[in-house]
């Protein structure tokens, strides 16, 4: 029986149970998904990080790009963390979801919905059709047939065959074919959603697929493809079935950012922008939950900011041998790439365990604690 003076015997701390406080932690992503969720009514400013209010028409357009690369970078670590393959041509299933159903829209005049269904599956055509040419050879040889698809697809978007890719100038969506509740400043919250949804949707396919008995296959061709050869399975269909998940979460993402910036660009083809979402996982912590989303949320916020700092008066007032280097966005990212990479090797995603053992060690040294804490290890959420 408690008392008025006791602690409450809900709140005592039996032995061996769970401590309330990590049970309440468990639940921190759903409270970040409602507070996303909430942002387009927010008033909000954040200066330094945003223009304007958190729920004005720019501010949501750069988290929305934020949050599409997040989830791109998720995709992506499918290949890279979860299956140890390296892929150059990942931009390609990306673009063939963009290019894809914009010519729907625009040469065959079909509902968007219904061009983006073909546009997926088309997607998802081209991810099966080059993964299982690529796949056939391993290690640098499947990364650089993965180059060579992309660097092709790239030099013929760019050559214009037929006037349907427009060039190295892209091409527009057509504004009458789309729904009226994404086009115009008014519905930026609209696409927001749109593209908070494509996050989620990616963090549990990954999830899923990785907790499944496929992908501890995965993780174990990621350790020893040999192996697993060894236990009578076939590395090349389950990597087949990583590649056509991973270039299907492609594709759709290239439908959302093709109604964020209405339209479709050369830009998406190259092998540098798969390069990018490479920097994006490593920068948040490759074969992690939440490191890929980090690292993509991150990069693409900073390479849109950091283009105002380089424009800025104040670069543009430093002496030569400071101002052209930092007036360069690239150089600002890649110095921000490799101070991250060596001050955590493990990425974002490895910053709070390097914190709690941080503060072990001075518990430790200040005596609190009779014996030295085991060493952290970076738990890999496979």
């Amino acid at each position: 029986m408690s008392t008025m003076t006791g602690t409450p015997a809900g709140l005592v701390k039996k032995p061996g149970a769970p401590d309330p406080k990590r049970r309440l932690l468990r639940w921190w992503p759903v409270v970040a998904l409602v507070v996303l969720f909430v942002l387009p009514y927010g008033t909000v400013e954040v200066p330094g990080l945003l223009d304007g209010p958190v729920g004005s028409a720019g501010s949501l357009q750069l988290l929305a790009l934020c949050l599409l690369f997040g989830g791109l970078a998720t995709g992506y670590d499918l290949l890279l963390g979860r299956t140890g393959l390296l892929s150059f041509g990942h931009a390609l299933y990306f673009a063939a979801g963009s290019y894809a159903t914009n010519t729907f829209l625009r040469e065959a005049g079909l509902p968007f919905w219904l061009a983006a269904v073909l546009g997926l599956v088309l997607g998802v055509a081209v991810a099966l059709l080059f993964g299982a040419v690529s796949l056939r050879v391993t290690g640098i040889g499947f990364s650089m047939v993965t180059l060579a698809f992309a660097q092709a697809a790239s030099l013929l978007v760019s050559r214009d065959p037929g006037g349907f890719t427009g060039g190295e100038e892209g091409i527009s969506a057509p504004g009458d074919a789309l729904p009226a509740s994404l086009v115009g400043i008014g519905n930026t919250a609209n696409l927001y959603w749109i593209a908070l949804a494509f996050l989620v949707l990616c963090l549990a396919v990954v999830h899923r697929t990785t907790h499944s008995p496929t992908g501890r296959v995965w993780e174990g061709i990621k350790e020893n493809e040999r192996r697993v050869e060894v236990l009578g399975l076939r590395p090349y269909g389950f990597k087949l079935v990583a590649f056509v998940v991973a270039g299907t979460l492609a594709a759709l993402g290239g439908i959302v950012h093709l109604l964020l910036t209405g339209g479709s660009t050369p830009a998406t083809t190259t092998s540098e922008f798969t390069l990018s979402l490479l920097v994006m996982v490593v920068l948040g912590g490759s074969g992690t939950r939440w490191g890929p989303m980090l690292g993509g949320i991150l990069y693409t916020w900073a390479d849109h900011r950091l283009g105002d700092l380089a424009n800025s008066a104040t670069v543009a007032d430093l002496p030569g041998v400071l101002r052209v280097p930092l007036s360069q966005p690239l150089f600002l990212l890649g110095v921000l790439f490799v101070v991250v990479v060596n001050v955590l090797p493990g990425g974002l995603a490895a910053l709070p365990g390097r914190v709690r053992a941080a503060r072990s060690r001075t518990r430790t040294t200040g005596g609190d604690s009779p014996a030295a804490s085991p060493a952290p290890t970076e738990r890999h959420d496979a």
